[in-house]
């Protein structure tokens, strides 16, 4: 059986990769701590990719090496709307085979 491989920014619309760019430029404070001690592969050698472009989501952190998601919620995610939405996002995801943590 063909294993599934995640979607990449390859599949993403351009209006999606330029939004990821913008979130690039527009990081909360959490994410700029969090980015400090991921990137330049500091983390065990892994590399991390930031607003990252996977199909039609956006996530916050992403290594493809270890297919690992990272998501740092703030106060928008509280709702249970929104709460539902990241349930059935990272049920999407993770039938790619990628793992997702959210703090």
């Amino acid at each position: 059986m063909k294993e599934k491989k995640p979607r990449t920014h390859r599949t993403s619309s351009p209006q999606t990769i330029a939004f990821a760019r913008q979130l690039r430029k527009d990081m909360t404070d959490a994410e700029k701590l969090l980015w400090a001690r991921l990137r330049r592969r500091a983390l065990e050698g892994l590399r991390f990719r930031r607003q990252h472009p996977i199909g039609p989501y956006i996530v916050d952190f992403f290594c493809a090496e270890a297919g690992l998601i990272i998501e740092l919620d703030g106060q928008i995610h509280s709702s249970q709307e929104r709460s539902e939405h990241d349930r059935l996002r990272d049920a999407a995801l993770r039938d790619h085979g990628l793992r997702v943590l959210r703090f």
